[in-house]
């Protein structure tokens, strides 16, 4: 394993998407991000993508000089377009929309249309809590779960993330995806040529696999079954219809060669001033947390990943030296011991 400073992970990352064709903002604001999921220990949505998004930079799948644009807004509601870029830009504007938003009329919705893969849902709701508010943030993606009873993928993984602020503590943050296991984490097994645990997905065909590259082109089992693709049918809605981006089935599998993304995006802001009030919320959320911790062995959502994080921070990121080669060489340093 190789460790270094978040700084120096976060730099040979701008470096290696730069080299690919991401301008300055994009590639800063990527890197941050994937660095960011790697502290919390989600390698799936970490440092291993810096590949795959040069990749989709250099073929054209995402445009790296594009400029989030702010295409409409009536009240509370704004629609963001990524012009086709990384998502990470047009993320973080929709963001400062939603809280201008719900500072003003107590609520905002802001869709992205237009965009690409989003990373860990919950990485774009932390400023959200920083502002005292709530956030729920939601995303479509290329076809990985057939609708019940059929047999071919057609919507996302399609996670949903949420955020609820405390005050002088770490907030609640809940992040998940549809599937029983993430498809990140899949990609990862593919990669190491490991076989994944039946029951986490199909083939192409329809048929239980072992393969972790024949689950990539195949289909992911929804949680919950019927009740998991209900859930990812009304992400789908939101993130889709009300944005004007591609469905799922629409939007090739980032993992082989296809059309350029046209990802869409949801985040809602809601400003616990304009409910019951700030200081009703923040006595609620206690009774709540203090409440669940009672019951000896609870875990509050989101409390691993920021330790890790605080892990990191203070020692370090440790990243497999085998990604360290990878990022060294696409950011045109040189590799080896």
């Amino acid at each position: 394993m190789a460790t270094l400073p978040i700084t120096e992970w976060t730099e040979l990352a701008t470096r290696a998407l730069k080299r690919a064709g991401a301008g300055k903002t994009m590639a800063e604001a990527t890197a941050q991000a994937l660095v960011a999921a790697d502290c919390e220990g989600l390698s799936g949505h970490g440092l291993s993508r810096v590949a795959l998004y040069a990749q989709h930079l250099r073929e054209g799948r995402a445009d790296g000089k594009a400029k989030p644009k702010l295409l409409r807004k009536a009240g509370a509601t704004a629609l963001i377009d990524a012009g086709g870029g990384l998502a990470f830009p047009a993320a973080a504007l929709a963001v400062k929309e939603g809280i201008k938003r719900a500072q003003r009329y107590g609520v905002a919705f802001v869709g992205v249309t237009n965009s690409h893969h989003f990373g860990a849902a919950a990485y774009h709701l932390a400023p959200i809590a920083g502002a005292g508010m709530a956030g729920i943030a939601l995303t479509n993606s290329p076809a990985a779960i057939n609708a019940w009873g059929g047999k071919q993928a057609f919507f996302g993984t399609n996670p949903v993330a949420a955020i609820f602020p405390r005050q002088d503590k770490p907030p609640i943050v809940i992040d998940l995806s549809l599937t029983e296991v993430t498809r990140g984490k899949i990609m990862l097994m593919a990669k190491e040529d490991k076989p994944i645990p039946l029951g986490w997905a199909v083939d192409r065909d329809g048929n239980p696999t072992t393969s972790a590259q024949a689950a990539l082109t195949g289909s992911l089992t929804a949680i919950g079954g019927v009740k998991g693709t209900a859930l990812a049918l009304m992400v789908e809605a939101l993130c889709v219809a009300l944005t004007g981006a591609a469905l799922s089935v629409e939007n090739d599998s980032y993992f082989e060669p296809g059309n350029k993304p046209r990802i869409g995006h949801a985040l809602i802001v809601i400003n616990p001033a304009a409910l019951a009030g700030a200081e009703v919320y923040a006595a609620r959320i206690e009774d709540l947390v203090s409440g669940m911790l009672k019951d000896a062995g609870v875990r509050l959502p989101g409390a691993r990943r920021q330790q890790a994080t605080a892990q990191a921070r203070a020692a370090g990121l440790q990243i497999p030296d085998a990604l360290h080669q990878e990022l060294l060489r696409l950011a045109g340093r040189k590799t080896g011991k």
